[in-house]
Protein backbone atom coordinates (compact mmCIF):
# COMPACT_ATOMS: atom_id res chain seq x y z
CA UNK A 1 0.00 0.00 0.00
CA UNK A 2 1.39 3.37 -1.04
CA UNK A 3 1.91 6.26 1.36
CA UNK A 4 1.70 8.71 -1.53
CA UNK A 5 -0.78 11.58 -1.04
CA UNK A 6 -4.21 11.17 -2.60
CA UNK A 7 -5.47 14.14 -4.61
CA UNK A 8 -8.99 13.94 -6.05
CA UNK A 9 -9.15 14.57 -9.80
CA UNK A 10 -11.22 17.74 -9.26
CA UNK A 11 -8.65 19.32 -6.90
CA UNK A 12 -5.83 21.63 -7.94
CA UNK A 13 -2.37 21.39 -6.40
CA UNK A 14 -0.03 24.06 -7.75
CA UNK A 15 3.63 23.40 -8.46
CA UNK A 16 5.62 24.33 -5.36
CA UNK A 17 3.06 23.05 -2.84
CA UNK A 18 4.37 20.38 -0.44
CA UNK A 19 2.07 17.53 0.60
CA UNK A 20 3.05 14.88 3.14
CA UNK A 21 2.68 11.11 2.86
CA UNK A 22 -0.76 9.65 3.46
CA UNK A 23 -2.56 13.00 3.13
CA UNK A 24 -5.94 13.05 1.34
CA UNK A 25 -7.16 16.09 -0.59
CA UNK A 26 -10.78 15.80 -1.64
CA UNK A 27 -13.13 17.39 -4.18
CA UNK A 28 -12.65 20.97 -5.46
CA UNK A 29 -9.73 21.88 -3.19
CA UNK A 30 -7.01 24.32 -4.23
CA UNK A 31 -3.56 24.08 -2.69
CA UNK A 32 -1.42 27.00 -3.85
CA UNK A 33 2.32 27.16 -4.46
CA UNK A 34 4.22 27.64 -1.21
CA UNK A 35 1.63 25.89 0.98
CA UNK A 36 2.94 23.03 3.15
CA UNK A 37 0.77 20.15 4.38
CA UNK A 38 2.11 17.49 6.74
CA UNK A 39 1.57 13.74 6.73
CA UNK A 40 -1.77 11.97 7.27
CA UNK A 41 -3.95 15.07 6.90
CA UNK A 42 -7.45 15.10 5.45
CA UNK A 43 -8.81 18.12 3.56
CA UNK A 44 -12.53 17.95 2.85
CA UNK A 45 -14.39 19.38 -0.10
CA UNK A 46 -13.67 22.97 -1.18
CA UNK A 47 -10.67 23.68 1.07
CA UNK A 48 -8.24 26.39 -0.03
CA UNK A 49 -4.68 26.79 1.26
CA UNK A 50 -2.97 30.02 0.29
CA UNK A 51 0.79 30.52 -0.30
CA UNK A 52 3.10 30.53 2.74
CA UNK A 53 0.64 28.65 4.96
CA UNK A 54 1.60 25.60 6.99
CA UNK A 55 -0.33 22.62 8.32
CA UNK A 56 1.26 20.03 10.61
CA UNK A 57 0.65 16.28 10.64
CA UNK A 58 -2.66 14.52 11.21
CA UNK A 59 -4.86 17.62 10.76
CA UNK A 60 -8.51 17.27 9.77
CA UNK A 61 -9.95 20.16 7.77
CA UNK A 62 -13.65 19.82 7.03
CA UNK A 63 -15.55 21.21 4.02
CA UNK A 64 -15.45 24.89 2.98
CA UNK A 65 -12.46 26.11 5.00
CA UNK A 66 -9.98 28.68 3.64
CA UNK A 67 -6.54 28.86 5.23
CA UNK A 68 -5.22 32.34 4.44
CA UNK A 69 -1.66 33.68 4.49
CA UNK A 70 -0.62 34.25 8.09
CA UNK A 71 -2.36 31.13 9.42
CA UNK A 72 -0.33 28.23 10.82
CA UNK A 73 -1.80 24.96 12.10
CA UNK A 74 0.34 22.69 14.28
CA UNK A 75 -0.15 18.90 14.50
CA UNK A 76 -3.52 17.25 15.23
CA UNK A 77 -5.66 20.35 14.59
CA UNK A 78 -9.36 19.95 13.72
CA UNK A 79 -11.18 22.64 11.72
CA UNK A 80 -14.95 22.11 11.53
CA UNK A 81 -17.14 22.70 8.49
CA UNK A 82 -17.25 26.28 7.18
CA UNK A 83 -15.20 27.75 10.02
CA UNK A 84 -13.45 30.99 9.06
CA UNK A 85 -9.94 32.37 9.47
CA UNK A 86 -9.18 36.01 8.71
CA UNK A 87 -5.80 37.62 8.08
CA UNK A 88 -6.46 41.39 8.04
CA UNK A 89 -8.10 43.31 10.89
CA UNK A 90 -9.57 46.16 8.79
CA UNK A 91 -10.13 44.99 5.20
CA UNK A 92 -11.21 47.32 2.40
CA UNK A 93 -11.63 46.27 -1.20
CA UNK A 94 -9.98 49.45 -2.48
CA UNK A 95 -7.03 49.44 0.01
CA UNK A 96 -4.24 46.86 -0.36
CA UNK A 97 -3.35 45.39 3.03
CA UNK A 98 -1.07 42.56 1.87
CA UNK A 99 1.75 43.90 4.04
CA UNK A 100 -0.52 43.90 7.11
CA UNK A 101 -1.40 40.20 7.40
CA UNK A 102 -1.51 39.16 11.05
CA UNK A 103 -0.27 35.79 12.23
CA UNK A 104 -2.78 33.31 13.60
CA UNK A 105 -1.35 30.24 15.32
CA UNK A 106 -3.45 27.18 16.12
CA UNK A 107 -1.43 24.99 18.46
CA UNK A 108 -1.29 21.23 18.68
CA UNK A 109 -4.55 19.37 19.25
CA UNK A 110 -6.87 22.38 19.11
CA UNK A 111 -10.39 21.95 17.73
CA UNK A 112 -12.46 24.65 16.05
CA UNK A 113 -16.20 24.01 15.67
CA UNK A 114 -18.41 24.48 12.63
CA UNK A 115 -19.03 28.08 11.53
CA UNK A 116 -16.68 29.52 14.16
CA UNK A 117 -14.65 32.61 13.23
CA UNK A 118 -11.04 33.14 14.30
CA UNK A 119 -10.14 36.83 14.02
CA UNK A 120 -6.53 37.22 12.91
CA UNK A 121 -3.65 37.86 15.27
CA UNK A 122 -4.60 35.35 17.96
CA UNK A 123 -3.09 32.12 19.28
CA UNK A 124 -5.25 29.13 20.17
CA UNK A 125 -3.42 27.16 22.86
CA UNK A 126 -2.78 23.42 22.87
CA UNK A 127 -5.97 21.36 22.95
CA UNK A 128 -8.18 24.46 23.07
CA UNK A 129 -11.76 23.81 22.01
CA UNK A 130 -13.76 26.49 20.18
CA UNK A 131 -17.49 25.80 20.07
CA UNK A 132 -19.59 25.99 16.92
CA UNK A 133 -20.42 29.54 15.86
CA UNK A 134 -18.05 31.21 18.35
CA UNK A 135 -16.11 34.35 17.36
CA UNK A 136 -12.61 34.30 18.82
CA UNK A 137 -11.07 37.79 19.18
CA UNK A 138 -8.38 37.10 21.82
CA UNK A 139 -5.78 34.46 22.62
CA UNK A 140 -7.16 31.20 24.00
CA UNK A 141 -5.49 29.37 26.89
CA UNK A 142 -4.43 25.75 26.41
CA UNK A 143 -7.36 23.39 27.11
CA UNK A 144 -9.78 26.35 27.19
CA UNK A 145 -13.39 25.73 26.12
CA UNK A 146 -14.65 28.80 24.25
CA UNK A 147 -18.18 29.75 23.24
CA UNK A 148 -20.21 32.80 22.31
CA UNK A 149 -19.90 36.07 20.40
CA UNK A 150 -17.39 37.30 21.27
CA UNK A 151 -16.04 34.01 22.59
CA UNK A 152 -15.30 33.66 26.28
CA UNK A 153 -13.95 30.74 28.25
CA UNK A 154 -16.78 28.69 29.72
CA UNK A 155 -14.76 25.70 30.91
CA UNK A 156 -11.88 23.34 30.22
CA UNK A 157 -11.41 20.39 27.88
CA UNK A 158 -9.27 17.27 28.20
CA UNK A 159 -6.81 16.25 25.50
CA UNK A 160 -9.23 13.46 24.62
CA UNK A 161 -12.02 15.95 23.86
CA UNK A 162 -14.17 15.48 26.96
CA UNK A 163 -15.22 18.37 29.18
CA UNK A 164 -13.44 18.63 32.51
CA UNK A 165 -14.93 19.86 35.79
CA UNK A 166 -15.38 23.64 35.78
CA UNK A 167 -12.35 24.06 38.05
CA UNK A 168 -10.21 22.36 35.39
CA UNK A 169 -8.55 20.25 38.06
CA UNK A 170 -9.01 16.58 38.79
CA UNK A 171 -9.19 13.54 36.56
CA UNK A 172 -10.95 13.16 33.21
CA UNK A 173 -13.63 10.49 33.62
CA UNK A 174 -13.17 9.35 30.02
CA UNK A 175 -9.41 8.77 29.71
CA UNK A 176 -8.05 9.16 33.26
CA UNK A 177 -5.70 12.11 32.56
CA UNK A 178 -5.30 14.28 35.66
CA UNK A 179 -4.98 18.08 35.53
CA UNK A 180 -3.74 20.77 37.88
CA UNK A 181 -3.81 24.57 37.92
CA UNK A 182 -0.81 26.34 36.38
CA UNK A 183 -0.99 30.12 36.52
CA UNK A 184 -4.21 31.23 34.84
CA UNK A 185 -4.61 27.90 33.10
CA UNK A 186 -4.38 24.15 33.58
CA UNK A 187 -1.94 21.43 32.52
CA UNK A 188 -1.89 17.65 32.68
CA UNK A 189 -0.03 16.03 35.55
CA UNK A 190 2.56 13.93 33.72
CA UNK A 191 2.51 10.21 34.22
CA UNK A 192 -0.99 9.92 35.75
CA UNK A 193 -3.38 8.63 33.10
CA UNK A 194 -4.76 5.33 31.90
CA UNK A 195 -3.51 5.38 28.30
Amino acid sequence: MSDAPFVHESAYVDDGAVIGAGTKIWHFCHIMAGATIGERCSLGQNVVMMPRTRMGTNCKIQNNVSIYEGVELEDDVFCGPSMVFTNVINPRSHVSRKTEYRRTLVKRGASIGANATIVCGVTLGEYAFVGAGAVVTKDVLPYGLMAGVPARRIGWMCQCGERLPDSGTGTCPACGTSYERRGDGIAPIQGIHKR
